[in-house]
């Protein structure tokens, strides 16, 4: 499945390459900057790019989709004008399957409920070259890094969690949609050249302590946009003593610091799970040019040197870490965490207990994890919580299958979900949520935003290790400890958990029956496609229209966002997912989980045409259909979290025009471009409080809009006065002229026209 051809080919390449850059440079290159180096759209153009400053274009070996996204893609791609995707892609269909009722149980009902979806994706990938990985093979990025990933590699993918490659040596980056078409089709792939942030890890991990803990505790010092812009590179002697699916996790929740990426040199871990995996061909290649599949030696001997931020953490000293609830930057040690509880409030009965996901769901994580189970089982310990697993994918599932571990799970009560996402991104049909019931649950995912599991905005969500969300659930009770404190078994004895231990791959080797995937037609052009215009599922895209030239007046306040707003917010997930292929559809809940700055409500906002308050997209629509322009309005890290560009194509379809915000995450700003939006950002953050709720906003010198110089808008208050605002944008050339043709889109079709 993996390309190996395209591998050689990229190892070919670097050795030039590489000393192409540091003659430039004139210095020794991190690995981050050897990845990029080596990936440039024009290899000639080598220049000395400015960090957080330079646009770059980019060559991308290879493109991922998952359902959800895929289908916008997809869309999107087709209308593109080519024939078969420029570089190898896969789609990988994990976020469509509810977790409810039990793994098997769970895929049938989604293959019937989802079949018009499956179906579209399967035709769309036959036809045009794409792989395609069906319903219950697996998460995408489990599966990636099964199949896939490769050291030294560049890859794109439509979900932020594509970062999980890092843990294989590569340059992993999760994009909207519209990025995935550009490279689909051929073209560069442009990306702001990153910061760079390095981590020395020394020590090694023991006892209780796993690879999450470390980027829990990252997450913890650099909060939830300390990485915006940046990649980080994690080196020294004890990110050697990590597995390679360790490593992985720490990647996977990268992207909760806001990071481009991050990335591990390759090393002896990384080439046995390669060839675990069945990739010795590519271990092999790899290690005939090793030394440049990591940074160079000086780089790591003096860091300080050359990355822009240094941050060092004693793997010996790290303590386990729950972090949480409601963002996952909050992170309290173990130790910790009865006094947190007591101080703010948190529930500390756990309702239920969650491991496995696209994070945590490797061999290594499920062995630690049952050997734990295994202990409440001969302590007649009486699991308090409700447990689930999460198999990442179907070669997991079938191995820890095999070697007794779901026997064990089954021995404490546990359930066993399908190898999908499922209660990770909110496909979780948990009983009792909708009453809203202040709760607490533990889990290994990524992500803990308030709704983001089970849709009730009062369950305290708090992620760690599998192995500490184990202990947690056998004991039921937040404020356990695991590493100090006792739990009294069946027989009213007082017993201790011993710390976990487990494999870091299965000694028998791993293996699967049907792994999932399906390879395309040689040949897709009689390959049909068909999207009923009755459909609520799919809809055929049409362009968007294209800037008329002129300064834009008489645009209303749609919503002034307050506080957090991500891409959940804007674009919720959860049963929503259903339409991610019908845009007109999915638009009706378009920012209803917006906080309103002057209500403090969400979904709730007021119609300057009738002066009455009603649901956003309602608002919205209605001055759609008065061909009123509108402008949305937001604070920090403004659409933080998933790559989903429905977040941007929903405001874009029914009539935003301008997101103005004290500062974006990466992607959603360059989602907001891609369709042809304006992403602009408060030059003063104090002229957010200016913003008023019944103003209008006149963009005085919009038909100057060039790179690197402000713009201006003028406020008209309800009152009469009014005042200019200057506004910042990152917008350049190529960018712009996106927003003069529409979108991306519609500029690439000219182009192949």
């Amino acid at each position: 499945m993996f390309d190996l051809d395209l591998i050689k080919k990229t190892y070919e390449n670097f050795g030039p390459r590489i000393k192409s850059a540091r003659n430039v440079l004139k210095r020794p290159l991190t690995l981050a900057e050897k990845i990029l180096y080596t990936h440039l759209f024009d290899p000639e153009k080598v220049e000395a790019f400015q960090r957080g400053v330079d646009y770059v274009d980019f060559a991308p070996d290879r493109v991922a989709m998952q359902d959800a996204t895929a289908q916008m893609a997809l869309l999107q791609f087709m209308n593109s004008g080519k024939e078969q995707t420029a570089v190898p892609s896969t789609v990988h269909c994990d976020h469509l399957i509810q977790a409810s009722v039990g793994g098997r149980a769970d895929l049938k009902f989604a293959l019937n409920n989802n079949k018009e979806v499956f179906d579209f994706l399967e035709s769309v990938s036959n036809k045009y070259g794409i792989g395609f990985w069906k319903p219950g093979a697996g998460i995408i990025h489990q599966v990636v890094l099964e199949n896939y990933a490769f050291p030294g590699g560049m890859m794109i993918g439509t979900d932020s969690h594509t970062v999980n490659a890092g843990g294989l040596g590569m340059v992993a980056i999760g994009v909207g949609g519209a990025d995935a078409v550009d490279v689909m089709a051929g073209m560069a792939w442009e990306l702001k050249f990153p910061k760079l942030i390095g981590v020395k890890l020394t020590g090694k991990l023991s006892g209780w302590t796993a690879p999450k803990d470390i980027i829990l505790k990252v997450a913890g010092i650099l909060t939830v946009k300390g990485g915006t812009g940046a990649i980080v590179e994690y080196f020294g002697e004890g990110a050697k003593s990590l597995s390679a699916t360790g490593k992985g996790t720490i990647c996977n929740m990268g992207a909760e610091i806001g990071a481009t990426t991050s990335t591990f040199g390759y090393d002896e871990s990384i080439e046995r799970y390669l060839r675990a995996t069945g990739r010795s061909e590519v271990a092999d290649e790899a290690n005939k040019i090793k030394e440049h599949l990591t940074a160079d030696d000086e780089v790591y001997a003096n860091p300080e040197k050359y990355f822009d931020e240094l941050i060092e953490i004693n793997l010996d000293e790290l303590e386990p870490h729950l972090n949480g609830p409601f963002t996952p930057d909050l992170a309290t040690p173990i130790s910790k965490v009865a006094e947190a509880a007591e101080k703010n409030g948190w529930p500390t009965k756990i309702e239920v207990g969650l491991i496995g996901s696209c994070t945590n769901s490797s061999y290594e994580d499920i062995s630690r994890a049952a050997s734990l189970a295994q202990q409440a089982v001969d302590k007649k310990l009486k699991t308090k919580s409700e447990f689930t697993i999460t198999p990442g994918s179907e070669q997991v599932r079938y191995t820890i299958e095999r070697d007794g571990f779901i026997d064990i799970f089954d021995k404490i009560g546990a359930s066993v979900f399908a190898n999908a996402c499922g209660p990770c991104i909110g496909q979780w049909n948990r009983a009792g949520a909708d009453k809203g019931e202040k709760n607490t649950i533990v889990h290994s995912f990524n992500r803990n935003f308030s709704k983001r599991a089970d849709g009730n905005p009062n369950t305290h969500a708090f992620v760690a290790s599998p192995e500490l969300v184990t202990a947690l659930a056998i004991a039921g009770d937040l404020t356990f400890n695991p590493l100090t404190d006792s739990l009294v078994n069946e027989s009213g004895e007082k017993v201790k958990l011993d710390p976990p231990t487990g494999e870091e791959l299965p000694s028998k080797g791993f293996a699967v029956e049907d792994a999932g995937y399906q390879s395309p037609a040689k040949d897709g052009s009689s390959v049909k496609i068909a999207v009923s215009p009755e459909s609520k599922r799919l809809q055929l895209l049409e362009a968007f229209e294209p800037w008329d030239g002129k300064n834009m007046t008489g645009a209303k306040l749609l919503i002034k966002a307050e506080g957090k707003c991500t891409t959940d917010h804007i674009s919720m997930a959860g049963p929503w997912l259903r339409f991610r292929g019908h845009l007109d559809n999915i638009s009706n809940n378009m920012l209803i989980g917006a906080v309103n700055a002057f209500n403090g409500e969400t979904n709730k906002v007021k119609n300057q045409l009738n002066g009455e308050y009603d649901e956003v997209p309602k608002v919205q629509r209605a001055y759609k259909a008065a061909n009123i322009p509108t402008v949305v309005v937001g604070d920090h890290n403004y659409g933080e979290g998933s790559s989903r560009e429905h977040a941007a194509m929903e405001p874009r379809h029914l009539g935003v025009k301008a997101v103005i915000v004290k500062s974006f995450a990466r992607i959603h700003e360059t989602n907001l471009k891609k369709q042809g939006m304006l992403g602009l950002t408060f030059m003063n953050e104090a002229d957010y409080d200016k913003i008023q709720e019944n103003d209008t906003f006149n963009f005085i010198d919009l038909e100057d809009f060039a790179p690197g110089k402000t713009l201006h808008v003028e406020l008209v208050h309800d009152d009469g006065n009014k005042e200019v605002i200057e506004l910042n944008h990152t917008f350049n050339s190529q960018q712009i002229g996106w927003f003069k043709a529409g979108s991306a889109l519609n500029l690439i079709r000219q182009q192949n026209n």
